[in-house]
């Protein structure tokens, strides 16, 4: 019996070290360092990359002449839409290319990458007056907005953002939060630029400061890695080889058992 528990303190002993301390498994530590912080006030706005889908509907007093400014699904491009009015029609999607644009109709062309939704509706609106007899309303919206969580959250997974903004913790709070094994100093943020050029950012949610931060609200396409702790490791190669060191520890009580009895 002696043996068994000096064998389970050595465990003991090797886990515990890689446990987190109770500093790093909290988040937000010192928070009366964002009362001294100057802080822009500047709420967080999507603009637009290439590969985003848009939604982009036009309406008008007439709706018979807003039919001419959306496609629905299935029609082609120089296809002229008969329909007066969007009604129950399933509106195509518009594809920002590598170079920025969407092709759009009537209009062509138009560049719209590094817009925000309420730039992409001015550039539209003004672009369609020429066309109008009076003032369109334009809605611009992200089809494909969606970020991801992995590794040592509840539910890792792909989510997609309705409302275009999402900071850190939103998507973490979406992905079941971190669990107990969770490295929460350091956190890797993969991003993919406009130019296709990718990083790695490491933030620490421990610290309050992380809402100061220029990765703190997440751009669409975003990858979110959350380590596991060293004690997480552990314990998977412990579980891993959970077969093996019972062998090994009925190995070690036989081998003391004839021990014990030569020596009586």
């Amino acid at each position: 019996m002696n043996l068994k528990k000096s064998i389970i303190l050595m465990l003991l002993a090797t886990i515990l070290p890689g446990c987190a301390s109770y500093d790093k498994s909290i988040y937000l530590r010192d928070d009366e360092i964002l009362e001294k912080a100057q802080q822009q006030a500047r709420l967080y706005e999507y603009r637009v990359m290439p590969k985003d889908e848009l939604t982009i509907i036009v309406s008008t007093s007439d709706p018979a002449s807003s039919v001419p400014f959306y496609r629905k699904i299935g029609q082609g491009k120089d296809q002229a839409s008969t329909t007066q009015g969007i009604g129950d029609a399933k509106l195509l999607n518009y594809l920002v290319d590598n170079n920025g644009y969407i092709d759009y109709p009537v209009l062509g062309n138009l560049k719209v990458e590094g817009l925000t939704a309420r730039e992409c509706e001015a550039l539209i609106r003004e672009k369609l007056q020429a066309y109008l007899s009076e003032v369109p309303n334009v809605t611009v919206r992200s089809a494909n907005y969606k970020i991801s969580v992995i590794g040592e959250v509840s539910k890792p997974g792909t989510y997609n953002v309705n409302d275009e903004r999402i900071n850190i913790f939103q998507a973490l709070a979406q992905a079941g939060d971190m669990t107990l094994f969770a490295d929460r100093d350091d956190v890797h943020l993969l991003r993919e630029d406009s130019t296709g050029k990718r990083t790695v950012v490491h933030l620490d949610l421990t610290e309050s400061d992380i809402v100061l931060s220029p990765y703190y609200y997440l751009q669409q396409n975003d990858i979110v890695y959350v380590k596991p702790t060293k004690a997480r490791v552990r314990s998977n190669a412990l579980s891993s080889n959970g077969s093996i060191w019972i062998s090994i520890l009925g190995l070690i009580t036989t081998i003391t058992s004839l021990i014990v009895v030569a020596i009586k």
